[in-house]
């Protein structure tokens, strides 16, 4: 029993139904994110202005494609996240020109890349891992798309910077908890996720602080 306003079969075929009007269109978006990430993966330096504006177009997609048009049938909470996401969009797009993607090395940038892998998986992993097609999250909604997010600010060498990390972090806890409240196992990685990137955020906010004269 929970106290979400929404059961769990609820919550499934607001998926079903968002596969069944727009899985071409998330089809899409994942051949679209490959190609971002492969040429920003390849040249982090000229490519991350593509990744960057990919990133703003993906969440203003999950904002109306998922929360507006089919999430808002079941949780009236659902206009505040397409607000949120939205949001998140546009701090994307005033940012292409200072980013510069899979630029960290070491223990960040293979986390990063996991999670960038783990992230296109996601729609496949849901099925495998017991949802049957078309009731399961697939590419384009909030979940993959924060993991997505999570995985490639890790591999930003500065740090993720902090205006575009925070929206992400605090999904990735509100999202993961359909982990165990929703039975999603797949979302358990974005729990991880959002934990890694708090970590390093305040591990950057604490290292940016001035210190006194």
């Amino acid at each position: 029993m929970t106290d979400l306003p929404f059961t769990v079969d609820e919550f499934l075929a607001v998926f079903a139904e968002y596969n069944r009007a727009l899985i071409i269109g998330a089809a899409g978006l994942w051949f679209v994110a490959i190609g971002v990430l492969i040429g920003a993966a390849r040249r982090p330096h000229r490519a991350s202005r593509a990744l960057t504006l990919f990133l703003a177009a993906l969440w203003s997609w999950n904002a109306v494609a998922y929360h507006v048009l089919f999430f808002t049938s079941i949780n009236p909470a659902a206009w505040v996240f397409a607000a949120a996401f939205l949001l998140q969009a546009f701090l994307f797009a005033a940012s292409f020109q200072n980013i510069e993607y899979f630029s960290a090395t070491g223990l960040r940038a293979a986390t990063g890349v996991a999670l960038v892998v783990y992230a296109l998986a996601y729609p496949f992993l849901t099925i495998v891992s017991g949802h049957s097609y078309p009731a399961t999250p697939t590419f384009g909604v909030p979940c993959p798309t924060a993991i997505l997010t999570i995985g490639v600010l890790v591999t930003v060498r500065a740090g993720p910077p902090i205006w575009l990390a925070i929206i992400p972090a605090l999904w990735a806890f509100i999202g993961g908890s359909a982990a165990i409240l929703l039975g999603v196992p797949t979302d358990y990685v974005l729990l991880a996720a959002g934990l890694v990137l708090t970590l390093l955020l305040v591990t950057r906010i604490r290292f940016d602080r001035p210190r006194p004269a």
